[in-house]
């Protein structure tokens, strides 16, 4: 029980204070569902699933707005993510092969394990195979009325609002000091200009991060 007291007390400090990140949990056996008696919002399952479902049947548009909706629910409502670890599981999914929706199975494996990360994928992907067989036939009936043509526009014109303002958000929380600010301001620069692959920035700034940790006084 110690061990567990001590794995969760590490895990809620994140990356804020403590030298073990959200990513190390699965190395030393600490899922959620495993110290869930400790922690004051109780991990369940199910609603991880459900959170899920819901995610995945009203995000719209590019994967990025996901982040907006994972941190709506996961940080604010259940509590059971920092922005920090957010942002780990964002990172993962840029750099790992597939949509940025990915990010789902990494968080599922962090807060419940194998069957997390499987019912995370589950609930976050089932609602489109549905969504798309419907919509796909009246597509173009949908694009052909103004009406419907205009509120295609909005939402997507609101879509975007919604990752600029997660952006702002998760920047304020990742970006602690100078080196960081430039190496966001740098990456920013290279992805605009060069159109490099998301994921070779990723694996850039991950190393860019050891370097300093190791030779920064």
């Amino acid at each position: 029980m110690m061990g567990i007291e001590n794995g969760w007390r590490l895990w809620r400090q994140g990356r804020s204070g403590g030298d073990v990140s959200l990513a190390l949990l699965p190395c030393l056996g600490l899922p959620l569902a495993q110290v869930a008696a400790v922690s004051p919002v109780p991990f369940s399952l199910t609603t991880m699933f459900v959170t899920f479902l819901k995610i995945g049947s009203v995000v719209f548009g590019s994967g990025y707005v996901l982040l907006a909706f994972l941190r709506n629910d996961f940080v604010h409502n259940l509590g059971w993510l920092t922005d920090h670890q957010i942002l780990d599981a964002v990172a993962v999914g840029q750099f790992t092969p597939g949509p940025v929706f990915t990010t789902a199975t990494f968080i599922g494996y962090i807060l419940g394990g194998a069957p997390g990360a499987m019912l995370a994928t589950l609930g976050i992907f089932l609602p489109s195979f549905f969504f798309a067989a419907a919509v796909f036939p009246l597509v173009g009936i949908l694009r052909r009325s103004h009406w419907a043509s205009a509120f295609l526009d909005g939402v997507n014109v609101g879509a975007l609002g919604l990752m600029v303002g997660v952006t702002w958000q998760l920047g304020q929380a990742a970006i602690m000091d100078w080196p960081t600010l430039a190496l966001a301001l740098i990456s920013a620069f290279v992805i605009f200009r060069f159109k490099i692959n998301s994921a070779w920035i990723v694996l850039a700034g991950g190393i860019a991060g050891l370097v300093y940790r190791v030779f920064s006084p």
